[in-house]
């Protein structure tokens, strides 16, 4: 397995389409959550600055798309660091690969000293909820709603990171 960090070309297809096929099959969801996934995807990728933001994807070595995790760091200093389009694909799932995926975004955070991570998510995917808690991410908010056609129960995942202890001279 390799991970890219940065864009190559079919990166927008790749992370859409696990994203329209996982949850087309799972959850029902269609043509209105594919398009969503992928208008903002695209408009994170044509606006991504490497220094701020992290777009890392995991492939087998014949190429083939694993999973991906993306940190929107445009209002890092505000609202917090945004983790969006998280997915594993079915055949690397219970391999560990999603803990490594979210332990590489949480680094990254705290290289850029990022104090605060949030995600969104829904009621229902309980493996991702076990590792975002696990990680200590926190549930902070859930609201019903009927975003993708049928109802569900939204949810707000927090995450604060304290600042790395200074080093201590010798």
């Amino acid at each position: 397995m390799r991970f890219d960090v940065d864009y190559y070309p079919g990166v927008l297809a790749d992370i859409a389409g696990a994203h329209a096929r996982y949850y087309a099959q799972a959850w029902s969801f269609g043509l209105a959550f594919e398009a969503k996934v992928a208008a903002d995807l695209a408009y994170f990728l044509v606006n991504m600055k490497q220094d701020r933001d992290l777009l890392l994807v995991a492939k087998r070595p014949d190429e083939r798309f694993l999973g991906s995790i993306v940190i929107d760091g445009s209002d890092a200093k505000g609202s917090g660091a945004h983790l969006r389009w998280f997915i594993v694909a079915p055949e690397a799932q219970r391999t560990g690969l999603g803990k490594q995926l979210l332990d590489r975004a949480i680094g990254f955070c705290r290289e850029r000293d990022y104090r605060h991570i949030y995600l969104y998510t829904f009621a229902g995917l309980d493996s991702a909820k076990r590792l975002y808690e696990q990680t200590g991410f926190k549930l902070v908010e859930e609201q019903e709603a009927t975003t993708w056609g049928r109802p569900m129960r939204e949810q707000r995942f927090d995450l604060d990171l304290p600042p790395e202890p200074e080093p201590t001279a010798p």
